[in-house]
């Protein structure tokens, strides 16, 4: 008998292949909804992640751009720039390059670093550097100010002066030497010497602060505390509106000329007028120069919006005297005029309405009380320092123009005024031989 056979159940079947398709779908949708829920997490971790770590790199760059303005500002000082820098004392610096400025060759720059590799001061725009040089030849060390010619803001690992080499006075008798100091520095430092610097000083300073338009007038050599100037407004990217009026004899002596030249076609507010004395045809109008003749307030004229600007005039006495005078005479006040001259005199800002001897007046009587020697002065003696020098009594001296410091003296009688506002700090009963002169009978500590 042939075996009987269970018939198929192909419903069972089914139904069990029915729940296992069902199982899988669930399975499956249980798996993508996972999937999804899990993209969508990282996704949402991504974005957050993102978004925390932009926010973060954010508070970085504030941080790094607020350190930069904290840097910044403790570079140039305080909103007055007048203030001067805490660190004290001589030091060493290296002469690491020598740099030529204008074809004539007279206008060398001096990079300097410290020999000890220690930081060094900052300072502000305009200020200088007194060094003390150990001149061969002469009776005593030479003491002498020279500005500061490069943007404060650069790094703070060198410093760098540029000076002039001055020639006889043009009046002076045959075999009259040139420039003591200037020529120990063209003729006789070179890359590797050392020389003795003090820390850098000076109120003739760019007021960081201001907004206000600003006129930068500058006659030969008194160009390079204006350099530092503009140079401090390209770097920091200023919006003042920006001018620079600057005169020399000719091209041979026209210093900078490439560097403000580049300022000048990157900073749209920015315009530079150059004045050529003496232009020889090998000087080009309208490329190197701009107007035959002397730094001129009537040019400004016509060019300014108005006398409302802040003015920084730096140059030979002469050129001083006439600028600044003119631009009183068109309205310009006094706190909105700083110079700073050299040469051996001073523009003629007085500190006090006191009025100075007329030079037929009665002589006053001068002793010098160390030297035990009393002379007469009158009012063509010039300074109290000239009036020392001509004497043959041993004076301090430096920048000659009332802002270093250095010929800084006690009076221990009497009385004196001032050619020029002194600008170095000044105890109550001391004077600036450099830019004093009497007013009665003096005894000096000298």
């Amino acid at each position: 008998m042939a075996p009987v056979r269970a018939p198929k159940c192909k419903w069972s079947i089914k139904r069990d292949s029915n729940m296992n398709i069902e199982t899988m779908a669930e399975y499956v949708g249980l798996a993508l909804l996972t999937a999804a829920m899990l993209r969508g997490t990282v996704s949402a971790y991504a974005y957050v992640g993102s978004h925390v770590k932009a926010r973060r790199d954010q508070r970085t760059k504030v941080m790094q751009f607020r350190e930069r303005a904290g840097e910044l500002f403790a570079r140039v000082g305080p909103t007055n720039g007048l203030e001067q820098p805490t660190a004290v004392g001589k030091r060493q610096f290296r002469i690491v390059k020598r740099e030529y400025e204008n074809l004539k060759g007279d206008i060398c720059s001096f990079y300097l670093t410290p020999t000890d590799g220690q930081p060094i001061p900052s300072y502000r725009p305009g200020q200088f550097l007194t060094f003390v040089l150990d001149v061969p030849g002469a009776a005593r060390t030479v003491t002498r100010c020279y500005s500061l010619s490069q943007s404060p803001t650069d790094p703070q690992n060198y410093y760098r002066v540029s000076v002039k080499k001055m020639a006889p006075p043009p009046n002076a008798v045959q075999g009259t030497p040139a420039g003591v100091s200037s020529s120990f520095f063209h003729d006789q430092l070179a890359e590797g010497s050392v020389v003795e610097v003090l820390p850098p000083a000076g109120s003739f300073c760019l007021d960081h602060a201001s907004t206000r338009p600003v006129v930068l007038v500058a006659g030969g050599v008194g160009l390079t505390p204006l350099i530092a100037m503009l140079n401090w407004l390209a770097a920091t990217n200023s919006q003042r509106e920006i001018w620079m009026f600057y005169g020399v004899r000719d091209r041979n002596e026209h210093a900078f000329g490439e560097l403000i030249r580049m300022i000048s076609e990157r900073m749209p507010n920015f315009r530079v007028v150059v004045f050529y004395e003496q232009p020889t045809p090998a000087c080009r109008k309208g490329l190197d120069y701009d107007v035959k003749g002397y730094v001129s307030v009537d040019v400004m004229k016509t060019l300014l919006r108005s006398q409302n600007y802040e003015f920084y005039v730096c140059g030979p006495p002469q050129m001083m005297t006439t600028v600044i005078s003119d631009l009183k005479n068109w309205g310009v006040a006094d706190v909105d005029i700083r110079s700073e001259s050299f040469g051996g005199a001073s523009a003629p800002v007085r500190s006090s309405a006191t009025v100075l001897p007329k030079a037929d007046a009665k002589p006053i009587q001068i002793k010098f009380a160390r030297s035990k020697m009393t002379v007469s002065w009158t009012g063509r003696m010039g300074s109290l320092l000239e009036l020392a020098e001509a004497c043959g009594v041993d004076a301090k001296c430096a920048c000659r123009a009332g802002q270093c410091g250095t010929c800084k003296i006690a009076i221990k009688r009497g009385a004196v005024d001032y050619v020029t506002t002194p600008q170095a700090p000044l105890e109550e009963g001391y004077c600036l031989p450099c830019v004093a002169r009497p007013i009665t009978d003096l005894v000096l500590d000298l």
